[in-house]
């Protein structure tokens, strides 16, 4: 199967990379080129950017209250309009004004409280795919410069005092297996660092995909004992960045739960619901050594702790608002989130992603504005 799978590669290459790569240095420009998975890549960009010119913005409102307790000294805290039993959509200025027509003289009262410790999973360690992601979000690196630098880290550094050593593994993969020496050693460090509290009881193993080439390990610290910090003088700035990255995001991958105390509350005013939902943390865990970053913020109405409320509380209106919004297209992608697609859709290779976004980016296929 790998054999024929390789064939196939091959005569999909030489219909559409050679075949139709001549037609159009004949009939555009010389220098320009077609390809199994470039082709693909070119053709999702299109595909949004024509979803975004076609999209049509929808108004909607929003009514966010002001609350607090009748005890001055508790903060106040935001609620937003949700409807009734069921999510209610405002679509226009007098439909908002409507509801705050309709509550503005009522009392606002708790009508539930529910409260529960929610718990946040680490992010697993990288592969070629997901360091490309995040590399890209979090120092704003393209992805060929992250594979670059990468290169550098897995053939070796002059470390001082302890000669040429390769710091990470190979960079081109898409397992999630960790050694047991190198889990081993990273839970030592993680004990003895933060202590046992910060340790799950058991390793933590993650699932690799199904369809995975499981050749190499995880994108991982060689000697997870180097830290960052240990060896910053031997690196440069970039190289200092991107092996920080991959040392916090393994350590990470092997530590406790974060656990989050969650609220939310429903409160009633006469017949319309409002929610309020916070969180404050009980334990970091993980995220005292890194956080995974997002492509988009959600919009989210959690925001920090919640004053102590419960059922029947009546509360003081301090200011009752609309606010209009709109619909937004789909965004275009950045390089992250061109990669996770590519990815998702099984196109192209761990070590394809790169030189393919490279490549369509120096034929003038698609051009880069900001991410």
């Amino acid at each position: 199967d790998l054999v024929n799978a390789q064939q196939a590669r091959r005569i999909l290459d030489r219909i559409v990379g050679y075949q139709l790569s001549p037609l159009l240095w004949r009939k555009i420009r010389r220098g320009l080129s077609a390809g199994r998975v470039q082709s693909v890549a070119t053709r999702l960009v299109v595909e949004r950017e024509e979803e975004i010119r076609a999209f049509q913005p929808q108004e909607y409102w929003s009514i966010q209250a002001d609350l607090g307790r009748v005890r001055p000294n508790l903060g106040g805290f935001q609620a937003m309009f949700h409807g009734r039993e069921k999510k209610m959509e405002l679509h226009s200025e007098a439909e908002a004004d409507a509801v705050i027509q309709a509550v503005s003289g009522q009392p606002f009262t708790v009508s539930k409280v529910k409260r529960q410790d929610k718990l946040r999973n680490p992010a697993p360690p990288f592969t070629t795919s997901t360091l490309q992601q995040e590399a890209s979000r979090k120092l704003n690196m393209t992805p060929a410069r992250t594979m670059s630098i990468a290169q550098q880290l897995y053939e070796g550094v002059d470390i001082t005092g302890e000669g040429t050593v390769g710091l990470i593994t190979y960079m081109r993969t898409d397992s999630l297996r960790v050694s047991d020496d190198a889990l081993a050693a990273a839970r030592d460090y993680i004990g003895g660092r933060f202590g046992n509290d910060y340790l799950p009881a058991k390793p933590r193993h993650y699932k690799t995909k199904k369809n995975a080439q499981d050749a190499h390990e995880a994108v991982r610290p060689t000697n997870p004992l180097l830290d960052p910090e240990s060896i910053r003088s031997s690196l440069s700035a970039d190289q200092y960045k991107l092996y920080k990255l991959i040392w916090d995001r393994f350590m990470a991958s092997l530590m406790a739960n974060c656990v989050q105390n969650t609220s939310q509350v429903d409160i009633l005013a006469g017949d319309y619901l409002f929610k309020a939902s916070g969180y404050s943390v009980k334990f970091d865990g993980h995220t005292v050594l890194y956080v995974e970053g997002r492509d988009e913020e959600k919009d989210s109405e959690t925001g920090g702790p919640l004053p102590l409320l419960a059922v029947g509380d009546v509360l003081i209106k301090r200011e009752l608002k609309g606010n209009q919004h709109f619909t937004q297209p789909p965004p275009r992608f950045t390089e992250a989130t061109l990669i996770k697609t590519l990815e998702e859709n099984g196109i192209g290779r761990p070590s394809t992603y790169a030189p393919t976004i490279g490549t369509i980016l120096a034929r003038e296929y698609i051009e880069r504005e900001g991410k």
